[in-house]
């Protein structure tokens, strides 16, 4: 069941815990996600995938704590934090990462100033006529 929380900033999205989503998901502000989303979620905010929640798709955010399941890419903008029952398969795009002892990651992880600075460092091709 979809819900939204009023928070002194902005509201925060809530789907609740039983709940299965199928499709994409946008959204402006906060999320909070108990249920199961099978699809993308792209935010401007910040997501919390709670101890139920599920993610079967990519994920784009500002910020994003992790204390559930995600199966798939997850690019955040600020902080990225992998609680200690948090269990991640695909890569990730941070600018910042916590992980607490116990969560479970297999996958890659580039950081936004290593990607950054691969592509300042990439020679330019020669010029064949010359």
């Amino acid at each position: 069941m979809a819900k939204t929380i009023e928070t002194e900033n902005s509201p925060v999205n809530t789907i609740t815990g039983g709940s299965v989503i199928k499709g994409n998901i946008t959204a402006m502000g906060d999320f909070r996600l108990d249920g199961t989303l099978e699809g993308n979620i792209s935010l401007n905010g910040k997501l919390v995938v709670g101890e139920t929640g599920v993610i079967n798709g990519d994920i784009i955010c500002q910020n994003a704590n992790i204390i559930g399941t995600v199966c798939g890419n997850i690019s955040v903008k600020e902080l990225l934090s992998l609680h200690a029952s948090a269990n991640v398969k695909g890569d990730i795009l941070i600018n910042k990462l916590s992980i607490e002892p116990g969560a479970s990651f297999s996958g890659t992880c580039r950081m936004i100033d290593e990607v950054r600075h691969a592509k300042a460092e990439v020679p330019k091709p020669e010029n064949a006529e010359n």
